[in-house]
């Protein structure tokens, strides 16, 4: 039995490579593809458990790629940016990427961000809690991994989820960005608080029934974020 299936977008092929011989390592059962327009098929035929994607690709871009995918469905998407390219990584965050590594990368850092995103999106070990949060306008559930406002259910992806269901699960309580990293990011993430910023913006385009005005998802100013039952 295998860990997962990845699907690996790379166009480089000696870092596709050796991306795909440490998680072969490890167990994934693997595909690489080199282009845009390969991915999205590969996507259709492979359905992959998650997508290590690259930004710079030829024939369809990275943030194209990430765009159809989330069109599709939630599956988690990991993107690989270019070093200091701090735009790219604030758009692949938008565009709904899970996660993103910096080249040059580590290839143990990249499994280690694979299992970790694939355990929070209970796809590996089935390890979620069971616990079920309810509140006047919202409701979530640990173990199902799903969320719904009066408007029905709300699609997340994994680590909105995991920031959602952590901030709720400690109502009232505030906390730093960096704190919200250290627990809710289960590895070392470089100290970029921005990233937590994207996902709040975007839980709230999702959660909230009025975004500009939230009933849940405060901002503490000069501090953080906090859960509002």
């Amino acid at each position: 039995m295998t860990e997962g299936r990845v699907l690996v977008v790379e166009d480089e092929p000696m870092v596709a490579e050796v991306v795909e011989r440490y998680l072969r390592r490890d167990g994934y059962d693997v595909e690489i593809v080199h282009d845009g327009k390969a991915a999205l098929s590969e996507f259709q035929t492979f359905a992959p458990d998650l997508v290590v994607l690259d930004l710079m690709l030829p024939k369809i871009d990275g943030r194209e790629v990430c765009r159809q995918i989330r069109a599709r469905g939630q599956t988690p998407v990991i993107m690989l940016t270019a070093r200091g390219e701090e735009i790219d990584k604030l758009v692949g965050l938008e565009l709904g990427a899970d996660d993103y590594v910096t080249k040059p990368f580590s290839p143990r850092e990249l499994v280690a961000r694979v299992k970790a995103v694939l355990r929070r999106s209970g796809k590996q070990d089935g390890s979620a809690e069971s616990d079920l949060l309810r509140f006047d306008d919202l409701q979530l559930s640990g173990s199902k991994r799903t969320v719904e406002n009066k408007n029905g259910p709300v699609q997340l992806t994994a680590r909105e989820f995991d920031l959602l269901h952590y901030l709720a699960s400690h109502p009232g309580h505030v906390f730093s960005r960096p704190q919200l990293m250290d627990e809710v990011w289960d590895y070392e993430f470089a100290g970029d608080a921005s990233t937590v910023t994207v996902h709040m913006r975007r839980l709230r385009s999702k959660v909230e029934l009025d975004p500009s005005r939230p009933r849940h998802l405060k901002t503490v100013w000069g501090v953080g974020y906090k859960f509002e039952p």
